[in-house]
């Protein structure tokens, strides 16, 4: 064929290969075999390319199906496109006709500085997905893309989702910008997206200079869940545990548990999730005994193994005596303290170093039982204390680790 000019197709019955060492150039292109076609080596397009039917596999070596300076292509879609490696030679706009062989998942590179080359992929099952730095809060774990820049300068990045496809995260929509691996963590390269999380949607990220994974980051993480109110209380030496929930969506369980020294929690029991869309009210219950301070906290599961925990509701059985318990060591800024409700009374409190030297005192009126802080100076150094808590008629004291 003169050059410049001809067609070649690929129309087989049964599935085709293009085989070789040498570098396989064609004018047109027409792939148009439902059994499917394999390039073990480079299949190089410069001007049109036309999916009639069948996929495009490339090899793992890798081979690719190259679009050079002014191609283009058409016809592509769920049951046609590249499953492998594509590569774009040009400076003008391209979309990345990828997928994984069964839907098509398109990423598309814009406002190239300089004439480039890049080669991209799809892939299933994000890597790292849990390494992210400030603003990400979340990494779409389902899905991402590898774009290499073999020559060029920077580009703008296109990705884009379709809930019917492949599942998407319940974002906002306003927080999801492109993720870029860095080589150590998911970095942000902007946004923000356009669309509906339940439906379709496109974010572009801005001028990216390094090149590698990429798939969809949000700055705040939502379960699909509206609404949830966690309750804890303690009747009769049983914790009943309650949470009501609206707008389930995509949840899978619930699983109630307890920390007897506020660091390590452990299992209660798990319930199943109901995703009615109404609102639905769960229950459970701790029957074991509690010695001193007990913590409970909901943990929130989707469908997806993304979670979330509810506030630590802290319990103690001293409700009817005249108690004074330490809810949290070690502490931070502050030292909580749960009175039994017939506690009641105004007390001192000192708190010194274990070697005696007054770090700070005040006053502590306790009315109806319920939890009471101390605010600790800004200037408290960690280490060890002495917590004294006492009025004419009762003392208490405790240890206080200071973080």
């Amino acid at each position: 064929m003169t050059n410049g000019t001809g067609t070649l197709y690929l129309n087989g019955s049964s599935a085709q290969s293009v085989n070789g060492t040498e570098a396989f150039h064609t004018f047109n292109f027409v792939s148009d075999n439902s059994t499917g076609i394999t390039l073990n080596n480079n299949l190089s397009i410069s001007n049109t390319h036309t999916f009639s039917s069948g996929m495009i596999t490339t090899s793992a070596a890798p081979n690719y199906l190259i679009y050079e300076a002014g191609s283009s292509y058409s016809g592509d879609g769920d049951a046609r496109h590249v499953n492998g490696w594509v590569k774009k030679i040009g400076s003008s706009n391209f979309s990345f006709p990828v997928g994984n062989g069964t839907v098509e998942r398109k990423i598309a590179l814009g406002s190239l500085s300089v004439s480039g080359e890049f080669n991209a992929r799809y892939s299933a099952i994000t890597p790292f997905s849990n390494q992210m730095q400030s603003p990400f809060w979340d990494i779409d774990d389902t899905e991402y893309w590898t774009v290499n820049r073999i020559a060029g300068g920077t580009a703008t990045v296109t990705l884009n989702w379709d809930q019917s496809k492949v599942y998407f995260p319940n974002w906002a929509t306003l927080d999801i910008q492109v993720a870029g691996y860095d080589g150590t963590r998911w970095v942000a390269n902007g946004g923000p997206a356009s669309g509906s999380t339940a439906t379709t949607g496109t974010v572009t990220s801005g001028s990216v200079s390094t090149f590698n994974m990429f798939t969809f980051g949000s700055s705040s993480y939502i379960l699909p869940l509206t609404d949830l109110l966690f309750t804890a209380k303690r009747q009769d030496h049983i914790t009943q545990l309650a949470w009501t929930t609206s707008g389930e969506f995509n949840m899978n369980r619930f699983v109630t548990e307890r920390s007897d020294d506020h660091i390590h929690f452990y299992t209660i029991g798990e319930v199943a999730a109901r995703n009615t869309g109404n609102t639905e009210k769960y229950t459970d219950r701790d029957e074991r005994a509690i010695n001193g301070i007990a913590y409970y906290r909901l943990r929130y599961i989707d469908n997806n193994s993304k979670e979330k925990f509810s506030q630590v509701i802290p319990l103690s059985d001293i409700s009817t005596g005249t108690s004074l318990a330490l809810l949290v060591n070690p502490v931070k800024e502050q030292i909580l303290l749960m009175a039994s409700q017939n506690l009641k009374g105004m007390f001192d409190y000192s708190i010194t170093s274990v070697n005696g030297q007054f770090i700070q005192s005040g006053k502590l009126n306790i009315l109806n039982g319920g939890q009471y802080k101390i605010l600790l100076k800004e200037n408290t150094s960690p280490g060890t204390y002495l917590l004294r808590v006492s009025n004419a008629m009762q003392s208490f004291s405790f240890k206080v680790i200071k973080k």
